[in-house]
């Protein structure tokens, strides 16, 4: 008779030899796993990771392909300001995406809030402050209202958005006259608008606030979802809904939440972007949602909700900032580097549907 069939000694209760039993049987599947099974359970376990090892991959290989011009502090901080506002835009988009969600009108938002600003700043004669208020506050009603068709309505959170997305875009057509607001008048009338613009130079890197303003947003939602109870439901309902909601989770004031929150951010993105292009276009950012995503995806977060990390859609971002600086400098045609970038969303779709497949 084996161990595990045996009656228990003299002293122990069944329950432990029970338990005995599934530990053994446990440490023995371990010992038995394959090295690309034990990498799958890390990468389930970290799913941050990826898209970590593939920045440093990337940082290695374009700094030995582009030679000593890339590792510049000037290029490296160049590439930090010129995904600022998709990074931004990307941190909305994961707090919707972690609710196994996705919000195709977050770039409309940000550059109808923009106009909204500018409009009252530069033309109204609205003070700044209040101007930019009333566009932070926009950026909230905008996201509470794709929150609330979600919610109250029950429309997909696809077909919400993409409803959404036209509204919000013939509104600041209609807002702007389709004409841009430019440089010179906002310096004349409304500077304050373009304070994310600043810049300030350490050790040969320029650094700009929009820059920091965006990772001081990545490490706020960070604390947030890690750190807080409302962190934890935001998890939970991207991971199962109804579970959620029979464990007690108020489901939809959370979501609302989600898409409200959302909606600030991208309304900061719309400040910081006028900072940062020098002028307020109602055709900027056109491709910002689907930059969005590719951000979201590359860093590692699912889209099927309830895992991943919002720094992931951090490093997402700056993964194809290197690529296109990196391509860019070797001389490699802005053609090839779309095809790059449409490779590594599909690579990092793959990856994410191999380690879902691993067992809990």
């Amino acid at each position: 008779m084996s161990d595990q069939t045996m009656p228990p000694r003299k002293g122990q209760d069944y329950e432990q030899v029970l338990d005995g039993s599934a530990t053994e049987v446990a440490a023995f599947e371990r010992r038995n796993e394959t090295v690309l099974k034990r990498i799958q359970h890390i990468l389930h376990n970290n799913p941050t990771l990826v898209p970590v090892v593939v920045l440093l991959i990337s940082l290695l290989v374009f700094g030995l392909i582009a030679g000593g011009r890339f590792f510049s502090a000037f290029n490296l901080s160049l590439i930090l300001q010129q995904v600022s506002i998709i990074g931004i835009l990307a941190a909305a988009q994961s707090l919707i995406i972690l609710t196994a969600g996705i919000d195709l009108s977050v770039a409309a938002i940000m550059v109808l809030m923009s106009v909204i600003m500018g409009n009252l700043a530069v033309f109204a004669g609205v003070p700044t402050f209040f101007a930019i208020l009333a566009g932070l506050a926009g950026g909230v009603g905008a996201g509470l209202m794709n929150g609330w068709f979600i919610t109250k309505v029950r429309l997909p959170p696809f077909i919400t958005t993409l409803g959404t997305w036209s509204i919000f875009y013939a509104l600041l057509l209609w807002l702007s006259g389709a004409q841009s607001i430019r440089g010179q008048d906002i310096d004349t009338n409304a500077p304050f608008l373009k304070f994310f613009g600043q810049s300030f130079d350490i050790a040969g890197a320029r650094i700009t606030l929009s820059s920091i303003l965006m990772i001081v947003i990545f490490v706020v939602l960070w604390y947030m979802l890690n750190k807080t109870a409302w962190g934890r439901h935001v998890y939970a309902i991207g991971d199962d809904k109804e579970a959620a909601d029979m464990s007690g989770i108020r489901t939809d004031r959370t979501l609302l939440s989600v898409y409200g929150v959302a909606g600030f951010v991208c309304a900061l993105a719309g400040w910081a972007s006028i900072g940062r292009v020098g002028s307020i276009s109602p055709q900027s950012f056109y491709e910002g949602n689907l930059d969005s995503i590719t951000a979201v995806v590359i860093g590692g977060i699912s889209l099927f909700g309830g895992r991943g990390s919002i720094l992931g859609a951090l490093f997402g971002a700056l993964i194809v900032g290197v690529f296109r600086s990196g391509l860019r400098l070797s001389g490699v045609d802005v053609l090839w580097q779309v095809f790059a970038i449409g490779w590594l969303i599909i690579i990092a779709v793959a990856i994410d549907q191999w380690i879902r497949r691993i067992s809990a």
